[in-house]
């Protein structure tokens, strides 16, 4: 078993008309032990951007950490938030300068940049990045994600349709994951509000 499944998961970020949704499973395990069901994956930077990490939980942890405080320095010095490009940027070299003994996450970044444009990021634990415009996938469940999400995206959808479409192509993939699921937490940023939701799913 490799190190990045150790302790299963699954993230998603889905791009929407002038907003983005980033959810993910709320299981904790060891290999197949189930340790938590309430398990936190999807991190704040900022008002309108977030950070998802996949990988081992210890290492997630560790490097939202990091990240959280380089954010912070970043606003002392500049008196502004990070552009989610900026941040993505950040991301990438934390890791690669790591590259000898890496974190094992692969992390989402999700955020409304200039002019609420949406943007979204996946990267390997070494840092290379891999822009999209529709949807970003990583965790034990990316697999069946690519195959749900490349069904069930369709471009400029409004809030509550991108919420629907992220909850069940998320449902139906850790259903067939038996590393995550148990549930997952969603959320829906626009320029004016951000959702929080969890949602229900298989318990076993």
């Amino acid at each position: 078993m490799s190190i990045f499944e150790y302790n299963g998961s699954a993230v998603v970020a889905m791009v929407g008309r002038n907003c983005f949704a980033i959810a993910s499973d709320r299981r904790l395990g060891v290999q197949l032990q189930t340790i938590a069901t309430d398990f936190q994956r999807v991190f704040k930077i900022h008002d309108k951007l977030y950070i998802g990490l996949s990988g081992l939980a210890t290492d997630a942890q560790t490097l939202h950490q990091r990240l959280v405080f380089k954010h912070k320095m970043y606003q002392l010095q500049e008196e502004r938030d990070m552009k989610p490009e900026t941040f993505a940027s950040l991301v990438s070299a934390l890791l690669y300068e790591k590259r000898f003994g890496p974190y094992f996450c692969q992390p989402v970044i999700a955020g409304l940049g200039e002019n609420n444009e949406p943007f979204i990021c996946t990267m390997d634990c070494l840092g290379a990045k891999e822009l999209a415009k529709d949807f970003v996938v990583s965790g034990t469940a990316s697999e069946s994600l690519y195959g749900a999400c490349e069904s069930m995206f369709k471009p400029d959808m409004e809030p509550e349709e991108l919420f629907e479409t992220i909850s069940q192509a998320l449902l139906a993939s850790v259903d067939r994951d038996c590393l995550s699921g148990w549930g997952s937490y969603v959320l829906i940023v626009t320029p004016t509000e951000v959702q929080e939701r969890l949602v229900k799913g298989r318990m076993d």
